[in-house]
């Protein structure tokens, strides 16, 4: 009797653990180095011996294992390179055609380095490209014609080569009906954008911004995604880009020659994110039926000559989405600021500088609880800074200057800990700074300039120990400087010019501030201080901001009460590139270490009662353009082979004090122009002229003097100054 058949038994671990060492095997045959083709290895040599290498990338290019090669991928069943990206090796040099000899390239990537010459033509031999980027380079001349053969490419990407232009070529929208990404942006293409890119239906992305394109703008004719042609010379008016309607995301314009107004066909751009319609002519008022939806993130409508009233609603707003930065600056809206741009709850920067505007700041303005910008500045606004700010808990930069505001200075202010840009200069606020707002302990700039504010400075403001810029001038603080004045690490610019400050300048350390002290540091060359603002929409639907400061090392302590003599080292300031000190009662002698200010543009000491002789060390300041030492009691003998000598009216007002001219011998200065070398472009109301000479010029004078006083403007207020404070 023949036994049952055995059936195996059932191990489900053993089936499992077997299925494991499959996968495993699988694994490592997968991934087991492949052998790089010696085809497509002799290319890659060859193009490595053109190329200069600093930092060496390329040396472990030896051996034969795709792996080892960095930058290289290879295929794993033939072993022929299938994609190079050598993206920011700071790789230079020409390109050797051998590279060409690579088949089965896929995907090219030499972008981000210096690699210069022409592209070679022969790259349009990679009939398997489907994504060539060559941008950042310092490639030259013309897109290569034989480019016209990538029929399979989906991505040209030539950005940031710079002299890379010419005419773009017709075919450029024909070659490759797989073409999704071109990006042109930032070279020297000239001419009409090529007709063919109006209707290559696989287009998606198109960069042509930053070149020399003109011609009048037409509509695509293809659902574009991202569409970039700022910063050429397009002219005619602004199409509706219908074909777009449900795919445009990006669409930038700016800074062509755009005319006409806005027409609200653009609002219907239902996927629109970021709208940029800027530097153009555009002009009208904006139709109240231009409402964008709750996916715009970014408006800026700013450069252009629009008017009429701000529009009360200008996007939908939704709990969860709506406009995060809206820029209006530069234009001419006049009025009220409407309620409305109060109700955009998701606002994080809003932009309404240098219009017309009138009427208060709407108090609802704390509605904006992720505002984290405002500049109003430019305008007619009028009324008091509303309380509601302090609901503006994470504002970042607050621009009220240049209007109408009055009022004090909140002490509740202090709630905005996150402020770094403060400034209400050029209004009419009074009162003092109040104690509390000291606690917004992250401010860099201060403005308060051109105001009625009063008081003694308080020593609470040292809490600002990230200040960068302070500027109080033309206001009517009085007091004493405090010795803590020059203390803060990181300032660039003081100007306390135009107060009731009186006392001696202090004499404490001036070795704080690594600007003040540095001589290697290169600066802007613009002489009043500027901030400039640079915002863009980052992920997640945020904001970046960043701020730019522009403005060369400053003291400026004149037009106040001050006395005694110039502290020694406040000239010592290696860094200092201007110190005005003119327009007080200064004595002494101009301390001789001059010429430790290396990189002073502008010194200006006139109108005061300096003695003694100029130090010959003022000559040793070669970047000096600007000097004025008139109308003190400076004496003594300047040659004429110094070169200071040449600054017309430096030395006007001293009458003892003698230069020598080349061929007319030493001259008196008191016949010379009167202040022509003034360090700084600011008028002046008043002036002060020491008193001796006052009254030698009194007695000797008396009629000429007073027909001066009464018959010339500028005669009046250079001998009525000393009424200043008691008017």
């Amino acid at each position: 009797m023949e036994a049952p058949e055995r059936k195996p038994p059932n191990h489900p671990l053993r089936f499992s653990f077997t299925l494991f060492v499959l996968v495993v095997n699988a694994a490592i045959v997968v991934t087991e180095e492949v052998n790089l083709h010696a085809i497509d290895r002799d290319s890659l040599l060859q193009f490595r011996s053109w190329v200069n290498d600093p930092k060496q990338c390329l040396s472990i290019w030896t051996g034969y294992k795709c792996g080892n090669w960095t930058g290289i991928e290879c295929s794993n069943q033939t072993g022929r390179v299938v994609r190079i990206d050598l993206t920011g090796f700071n790789l230079s040099g020409p390109v050797h055609p051998g590279l060409c000899n690579l088949p089965m390239l896929e995907s090219l990537i030499l972008a981000e380095n210096s690699f210069s010459g022409s592209i070679p033509a022969c790259f349009g031999e990679f009939h398997s490209l489907e994504f060539l980027d060559v941008s950042r380079n310092r490639f030259h001349g013309a897109v290569p014609v034989e480019f016209s053969k990538l029929r399979r490419l989906k991505a040209l990407v030539l950005a940031e080569n710079f002299i890379l232009g010419g005419i773009i070529p017709g075919w450029i929208g024909k070659f490759s009906t797989e073409l999704q990404k071109l990006d042109l942006r930032s070279n020297s293409f000239q001419g009409e954008i090529p007709h063919s890119l109006l209707y290559l239906s696989s287009l998606k992305y198109l960069d042509l911004s930053d070149n020399f394109l003109n011609g009048t703008l037409r509509d695509f004719n293809q659902p574009l995604e991202f569409l970039n042609l700022a910063s050429n010379n397009l002219s005619g008016t602004i199409p509706c880009f219908s074909a777009s309607v449900q795919s445009l995301a990006v669409l930038n314009i700016s800074s062509n020659a755009l005319v006409g107004g806005i027409p609200t066909c653009i609002s219907f751009l239902r996927a629109l994110r970021e709208l940029n319609l800027s530097s153009n002519a555009l002009e009208y008022e904006i139709s109240p039926r231009l409402i964008f939806s709750d996916k715009l993130l970014s408006l800026d409508l700013s450069f252009n000559s629009l008017s009429g009233r701000l529009p009360r609603k200008i996007a939908e707003t939704s709990d969860k989405s709506g406009l995060v930065l809206l820029q209006l600056s530069y234009n001419s809206f006049s009025e009220e600021i409407p309620q409305g741009i109060t109700e955009l709850k998701s606002l994080q920067g809003l932009f309404l500088s240098h219009n017309q505007l009138t009427g208060e700041v709407p108090p609802t303005i704390g509605n904006l609880t992720y505002l984290q910008a405002i500049d109003l500045s430019y305008n007619s606004i009028s009324g008091s800074i509303p309380l509601s700010l302090v609901g503006c808990f994470q504002l970042w930069e607050l621009k009220l200057n240049n209007n109408n505001l009055s009022g004090n200075l909140l002490p509740e202010l202090d709630a905005l800990d996150s402020l770094r840009i403060l400034d209400l200069g050029n209004n009419r606020l009074s009162g003092e700074i109040p104690l509390p707002l000291a606690g917004c302990k992250s401010l860099e700039i201060v403005k308060l300039g051109e105001n009625n504010l009063s008081g003694e400075l308080n020593e609470a403001i040292l809490k600002w120990s990230n200040l960068k810029l302070l500027s109080l001038s033309g206001n009517n603080f009085h007091g004493n400087l405090p010795d803590w004045i020059f203390s803060f690490e990181l300032i660039q610019y003081i100007d306390l010019s135009g107060n009731n400050f009186s006392g001696f300048i202090p004499d404490g350390n001036f070795n704080v501030s690594s600007i003040f002290n540095s001589e290697e540091l290169n600066r802007t060359n613009v002489s009043d201080a500027s901030v400039a603002i640079s915002v863009k929409v980052a992920g997640n639907r945020q904001l970046a901001f960043q701020y730019d400061l522009q403005s060369i090392a400053t003291i400026d302590l004149s037009d106040n009460w001050l006395q005694g003599e110039i502290p020694v080292g406040l000239i010592g300031l290696r860094g200092l590139e201007c110190l005005n000190l003119s327009f007080n009662f200064l004595v002494g002698h101009i301390p001789p270490n001059v010429d430790k200010m290396k990189n002073l543009k502008t010194l200006d000491l006139s109108h005061n009662s300096l003695t003694g002789q100029i130090p010959a060390s003022i000559s040793g300041l070669r970047d000096l353009k600007l000097l004025n030492l008139s109308y003190n009691s400076l004496s003594g003998f300047l040659p004429g082979r110094q070169r200071f000598w040449k600054i017309p009216g430096a030395f006007a007002g001293n009458p003892d004090l003698c230069v020598e001219y080349s061929d007319e011998g030493c001259k008196k200065t008191a016949t010379f122009p009167v202040a022509s070398g003034e360090v700084l472009d600011r008028s002046r109301e008043e002036g002060f002229v020491s008193f001796r000479a006052f009254w030698i010029s009194a007695s000797v004078s008396f009629y000429v003097s007073v027909v001066a006083v009464f018959c010339s403007a500028t005669a009046r207020n250079y001998v009525l100054r000393p009424l200043k404070n008691e008017v």
